[in-house]
């Protein structure tokens, strides 16, 4: 299964997510029904960054969330970066939205010392793996090292854990430079991966988290990265196949697991963008693009954003992101995202009602 080496959020995910309060610190009546109080934290890559990594002038595949047309709603430069790797909303800001919130917690790196905000914190950082990938980015257990810290420290205090619900997503960044054709190396490094992934939602138990969501693997062989040699026409099997390996793994590791629930990211996304034979979710059809990128590099190396030298672009955007299920080579819109979760919403809120 070769991957993107910047997938995630596909670039290449893990994702803690627990869910949040309001900034004000009052209680908040959402879907859930009655009032709850939720705090938020994200752990993983750009699925679930929300402003981790480092805001510079330069563009870069690593700073391009920073940058126009990233955070344009609609296609115009009216909008404002959001250091999030989509037109606008990401995954965690949908699930806070569903639970009565307007976004996501903000980004670990962008808080003041000592200080979690009520809403909670993103740890994500966009690029990253379950093990060090080739930009040497933080790890999905060292960003769980820097929320331990903050719990020693008491920045995060047992209020923030008392109700507190957790995401994992990993996107598939730590396959990003294996060769889908060498079937044992693959099958070994995806034991490895869900290994990892699993000791880490243990451990987040072990720190004070009540409950966890766990994100499959989507299918990244339909993602723009892998369709663009067929003119966004033809997923690749071969790299899908590898996600089955990866999803199957994961749910036998978890399948025992108390407190934790596996949303089916595979299965909402191949419900809009390769749906079986005769079936589809009706989601589907709000999308008349659901393989092409709504921005398109010039090069199939290059990144959304991209500038020449001259500062001329090296790419093309689209009018109307909300008729594209991919923002970019990788990443969904913001219309897509509400599209995958709108299918999870329910069974995730039952498992979040439920007593733990």
């Amino acid at each position: 299964m070769k991957v993107t080496a910047f997938l995630p959020g596909v670039c290449g995910l893990a994702l803690l997510l627990l869910l949040p309060l309001h900034a004000a610190g009052v209680e908040s009546r959402g879907p859930l029904g009655g009032y709850h109080w939720y705090t938020m934290f994200m752990f993983g890559d750009s699925f679930a960054d929300t402003g981790n990594l480092p805001r510079t002038s330069c563009r870069s595949s690593l700073s391009r969330q920073w940058h126009y047309p990233y955070g344009t709603f609609n296609g115009s430069r009216s909008g404002n970066p959001l250091g999030r790797f989509s037109n606008y909303l990401v995954q965690p800001d949908i699930i806070a939205r569903m639970l009565g919130r307007l976004v996501g917690p903000p980004a670990y790196k962008r808080m003041v010392k000592h200080y979690c905000d009520p809403s909670g914190m993103s740890f994500a950082v966009g690029g990253s793996g379950v093990f060090e990938v080739p930009e040497n980015l933080t790890t999905l257990s060292k960003q769980i090292d820097n929320f331990e810290r903050l719990i020693k420290d008491r920045t995060i205090s047992k209020w923030h854990l008392a109700d507190s619900v957790a995401l994992v997503a990993i996107s598939g960044n730590d396959y990003s430079r294996i060769n889908s054709s060498d079937v044992g190396n693959m099958i070994a490094l995806i034991r490895k991966v869900t290994t990892e992934i699993t000791a880490n939602v243990q451990r987040l138990q072990k720190l004070g988290v009540k409950k966890i969501l766990v994100n499959q693997l989507h299918p990244v062989g339909c993602t723009p990265w892998l369709t663009r040699p067929t003119n966004y026409t033809v997923c690749d099997s071969r790299a899908n196949m590898g996600v089955d390996l990866h999803n199957g793994h994961l749910s036998i590791n978890l399948r025992k697991s108390k407190n934790v629930h596996i949303l089916d990211l595979a299965t909402a996304f191949s419900n809009i963008v390769n749906p079986a034979p005769g079936k589809g979710s009706r989601l589907a059809k709000r999308f008349e693009h659901k393989l092409t990128p709504c921005c398109e590099s010039f090069d199939p190396e290059g990144y959304c954003g991209q500038l020449s030298k001259n500062s001329e672009r090296l790419y093309t955007v689209c009018k109307n992101p909300d008729q594209y299920f991919y923002w970019d080579s990788v990443h969904p819109t913001q219309a897509g995202w509400e599209a995958v979760m709108k299918q999870l919403q329910k069974p995730m809120l039952k498992f979040l009602t439920k007593e733990h």
